[in-house]
């Protein structure tokens, strides 16, 4: 059989609709590689290999008949387990619902059911998506393809180790403080964080209501920015049940674009590989005659705070109560986010949100002048799994949820933002910078992202034993 498992989704789209491979022979190639591998990396930790098999014939004999669903008509795909999968478990990572069987598809995924697309199974997350790190008390960690003893990220990192070591070739996640970004950067794929209501997100556990609303995105993985372009283009569209979706849009993008970037966000210091990997890529926009100012947004400062007191504190409250009762479900991230939660004032919250819309107001404003500011993902590469607490970073200590900054503050302000490949650590492992747009203007992000995978050569596979 021909090793399929390193294309990508458009081209493995493109194989089914010219009659060069079945998506009999696409999925058995993946199920084969899952298979091979999972168990080292633990990434999937649902399998829906019966029904997968069951729908690529079914879509098989629609080819053959000349009836194509959709733009990813055969092509097998996976889902973050905290997007709900109508007879598939979806677990979120918490114990309070380890038996979950939904009775539905979250919108997500019936689009991409309604595309063509073939769901093989889930992949691993962190606690109720609340950490860095994708392990929990139900399924234990997934291992990061590159270095099976350090963290693929979280909290969608099994769905970014799946695509990294060729058990998928594109699915879905989300984000709230950089759980598509971290991941993509983390496993050396490509990532998109979507706008607040690009892409309906009903069926996502937690339900994205109040804080989570305003910060939570569903985007695509993939190892090939036009991947996530085709998938955008499939997910995005109104969802009744989304309190921030938006109507159906039109691909926006702007026809040309200016490049702001910048390397500390006054929050967290980076590496200094990462420091250059940012500037390589400015060189690359500047090289193609594109504009290209170095200047961090005025203010950014202050995201990771308002980012804390706006959407994480609220957000992790709303949780912890879910346990109320059954407190001996909680797996130890959410033992120690109760043990240090404090309560929080209304003042606070009102305050934070009034800065937040002043800092998004001034964000905006430049990004009239520079439509795509460039950033790092975060401050240092995958990090061991024993490693908890700071970082050493250049020679200072930098808080766990600090080094997130650089991802927290697009979840804060509500821009939609690309993760692209351009570097690797001493240690050989990925790292990729941060490509922002405008609200909405997600194909702006693509496009450039496109620029620096055309530069860096994209998506490599993996160098670990996996």
């Amino acid at each position: 059989m021909p090793d399929f498992v390193f294309e990508s989704a458009a081209t493995l789209a493109r194989m089914i609709r010219d009659r060069d491979a079945s998506p009999v022979e696409i999925v058995q190639a993946h199920i084969n590689r899952i298979e091979a591998v999972n168990d080292r990396i633990n990434a999937y930790v649902t399998t829906a290999f019966d029904s997968a098999l069951e729908d690529a014939r079914r879509l098989e004999d629609a080819a053959v008949r000349g009836q194509i669903l959709g733009p990813l008509h055969g092509v097998p795909v996976s889902i973050k387990d905290s997007i709900n999968t109508a007879g598939i478990r979806t677990v979120a990572g918490t114990r309070l619902l380890e038996h979950n069987v939904p009775a539905e598809d979250a919108l997500s995924v019936s689009r991409l059911r309604a595309a063509g697309a073939i769901v093989l199974g889930k992949t691993n997350v962190s606690e109720f998506c609340m950490d860095m790190r994708s392990e929990n008390a139900v399924f234990g960690r997934t291992n990061n393809p590159w270095d099976l003893t350090r963290t693929a990220g979280g909290s969608s990192g099994g769905e970014a180790a799946a695509i990294a070591s060729g058990c998928s070739p594109a699915g879905i996640g989300s984000d709230f403080g950089g759980s598509i970004r971290v991941p993509a950067h983390f496993c050396g794929v490509v990532g998109l964080k979507t706008t607040p209501g690009r892409v309906g997100a009903s069926g996502h556990i937690p339900v994205t209501r109040g804080p989570f609303s305003l910060g939570t995105s569903i985007g695509p993985l993939a190892r090939h920015v036009e991947d996530l372009q085709l998938m955008l283009d499939v997910l995005s569209g109104f969802d009744p049940l989304d309190p921030v979706s938006v109507p159906s849009l039109a691909r926006v993008g702007a026809r040309s674009f200016r490049v702001m970037f910048y390397t500390d966000d006054g929050v967290s210091g980076v590496t200094a590989e990462t420091r250059e990997a940012v500037e390589r890529g400015a060189r690359v926009f500047s090289e193609r005659g594109i504009e290209v100012v170095q200047r961090r947004p005025a203010g950014i400062e202050q995201s990771h705070h308002l980012w804390s007191t706006l959407l994480a504190r609220p957000g992790a409250a709303g949780i912890i109560e879910s346990y109320n009762g059954r407190e001996e479900l909680m797996g130890p991230l959410m033992k120690a986010v109760a043990k240090n939660a404090r309560p929080q004032t209304i003042a606070e919250f009102l305050s934070a949100w009034f800065e937040r819309d002043a800092l998004r107001a001034s964000m905006l404003k430049e990004m009239s002048d520079f439509e795509i500011f460039l950033a790092p993902v975060c401050a240092v590469p995958a990090f061991a799994h024993e490693h908890r607490g700071t970082f050493s970073v250049e020679g200072k200590q930098v808080g766990y949820l600090r080094a997130f900054s650089y991802c927290q503050a697009y979840n804060l302000v509500g821009f939609p933002s690309a993760v692209v490949p351009c570097g690797e650590s001493p240690e050989g492992l990925p790292i990729a910078v941060q490509v922002v747009a405008r609200p909405f203007e997600e194909e702006t992000a693509l496009a450039a992202a496109a620029i620096l995978e055309e530069n860096f050569g994209g998506c490599k596979v993996p160098s670990a034993e996996c």
